[in-house]
């Protein structure tokens, strides 16, 4: 079954800025006792990464190339778009795929996704009495998830255990129980049903400015953009153009070109934009570290990764 030595012994480096190194070091190592887990040392002499951008610190893209023993970079998020295009990187290269990480994803668009169905930003504290408002059911709501991966399913499944008319929209189409799920050329119809437009995208060159003004246009008028995946997805002048035709008439950002968002930035200003700092998900030590230790593991046994990337892909 093995073919590579035990886990034992295997010494890894959290090569991960230094600020993360008091909160996840305590969970890593009780999650994979058995290995030496190093904030520095002989490149040569490392079996596995553990990696987040911005090491090293000096602003300089690591070179991965000195790691000759290592058998596995595991990325401590789950976007590797920083990483992935590094033309040193030779090693396996596994994304984050956290149960936590899924959790506070779904929590975040289940959350904004309700809040807009049942408008609550419409009832303000004034003494007047909109009792005219009232919104349809989820039935009536339709919802429309970019991306079908582990984020965009586990969000889709849930919004639809709601009872929202949930459809979801990846290039390959692939099948999730449950849930219809259009492909490829089927993107002008995935948005012209989205009265709520949930984007999980990875940053890919095939998803860069997906959402521009042309395709803006196909969502229904007064439609809500909630973007949880990346800034490059949505080209950012078209959609404060299409913002002001009110089609969507409302965007809900996490994401975004340039972190953290500058102050002078039009999306502050802009009334239909509310701004989140990239809050949507965040990976946690707790829940993340026995995902790494597993792929520790399997990468001293010889065994297959889990959440591998696809160079080509980009994810």
């Amino acid at each position: 079954m093995s073919t590579g030595r035990g886990a034992e012994g295997m010494r890894v480096l959290f090569a991960a800025p230094a600020h993360l190194w008091d909160a996840w070091s305590p969970a890593l190592r009780a999650a994979c006792p058995e290995m030496e887990l190093c904030r520095d040392g002989d490149p040569a002499g490392f079996d596995a990464l553990i990696y987040a951008p911005g090491y090293p610190e000096n602003g300089q893209a690591l070179d991965f190339t000195p790691f000759t023993r290592a058998r596995v970079i595991q990325s401590l998020w789950a976007g590797v778009e920083r990483i992935v295009t590094n033309p040193t990187l030779t090693q396996p290269l596994c994304r984050m795929v956290d149960p936590g990480l899924a959790q506070g994803m779904v929590e975040y668009c289940t959350g904004w996704a309700l809040r807009t169905h049942l408008g609550m930003d419409r009832f303000a504290q004034d003494g007047a009495w909109r009792n005219r408002l009232t919104p349809p059911l989820a039935q009536g709501r339709g919802v429309t998830v970019l991306g079908m991966g582990e984020l965009g399913r586990a969000v889709a499944l849930a919004l639809a255990g709601l009872g929202f008319r949930v459809a979801g929209w990846s290039q390959s189409g692939r099948p999730v129980p449950g849930i219809e799920v259009l492909a490829g050329d089927a993107l002008p119809q995935a948005l012209g049903r989205a009265e709520i437009l949930i984007c999980l995208l990875p940053d890919t060159a095939g998803t860069r400015n997906l959402l521009d003004a042309e395709r803006l246009a196909l969502l229904p008028p007064g439609a809500t953009v909630i973007n949880a995946g990346r800034g490059t997805l949505i080209d950012e002048a078209a959609l404060l153009a299409a913002l002001d035709r009110g089609r969507p008439g409302h965007a809900v950002l996490d994401v975004f070109r340039q972190e953290p968002l500058p102050p002078d930035h039009p999306f502050w200003r802009h009334p239909g934009v509310t701004v989140t700092p990239h809050v949507a998900a965040e990976t946690r030590p707790a829940s993340a570290a026995p995902v790494v230790a597993e792929n520790l593991r399997r990468a001293m046994q010889g065994a297959p990764l889990l959440h591998l990337v696809d160079r080509v892909r980009g994810y």
